[in-house]
């Protein structure tokens, strides 16, 4: 039945999900591994939507979708206790659009990894996600929370990749740090070689060096 749901999820097969769904509600929040590993790990039915997206197997308009008619039966918003919620992955998955959707009913925008304390905010904008940093941000998520692992922010997390040059994840993170800066970010909290490439980099951002003052 778990196999069957990873099926429907990646076919897109909407009236599908909801005769299953409505026949067996407890699926709505019961997780699944990605494999048929009965070993393999698993995860809430709204996490996995944002694994779909990840691989490319869906498009955000398909899985925003599916995760509403999973919302319809009873899904939790926030997944499991014992997992990461459905928007941590959203954020860390580059399922942005999902991840307003998740926010837009009512996910906690607060939660924090339980192992290395990284928020939805981190990893939107660790992956250069500006919409869902923009409104992650709006919901008041906790702008200067450093992370238990590397006692960053997320604006030190949106620096990152830029300064190491990861060519396989570069996307809108120049835009991340204008937002994050912004709305309040504390400079102070970066380490030294940070705030020195934001520096370097607001050499040709007249509106990046405008706003380090």
């Amino acid at each position: 039945m778990k196999v069957e749901i990873k099926t429907l999820i990646e076919k897109k097969d909407l009236p599908g999900l909801k005769n299953l769904l409505a026949a067996n509600p407890n699926l709505a929040n019961e997780g699944f591994a990605l494999s048929g590993n009965p070993n393999s790990l698993k995860a809430h039915p709204l996490h996995r939507i944002c694994d779909a997206v990840f691989a490319k197997k869906i498009k955000e308009k398909d899985a925003i979708k599916i995760a509403k008619i999973f919302l319809e039966n009873g899904s939790n918003i926030d997944g499991d206790k014992d997992m990461d919620t459905p928007l941590l992955a959203a954020a860390s998955l580059h399922a942005e659009e999902l991840g307003v959707f998740y926010i837009e009913n009512k996910a906690n925008v607060h939660y924090a990894d339980k192992n290395d304390g990284a928020t939805a905010l981190h990893w939107a904008s660790y992956c250069g996600r500006d919409k869902l940093v923009k409104r992650l941000l709006y919901e008041k998520s906790e702008i200067n929370r450093p992370d238990k692992s590397y006692k960053s922010t997320p604006l030190g997390w949106a620096i990152e990749p830029l300064m190491t040059g990861d060519k396989f994840n570069t996307h809108h993170q120049v835009s991340c740090i204008k937002l994050l800066i912004k709305a309040g970010a504390d400079l102070s909290k970066l380490d030294q070689d940070k705030i020195e490439y934001l520096q370097l980099l607001a050499q040709d951002d007249l509106e990046l060096k405008s706003l380090l003052g």
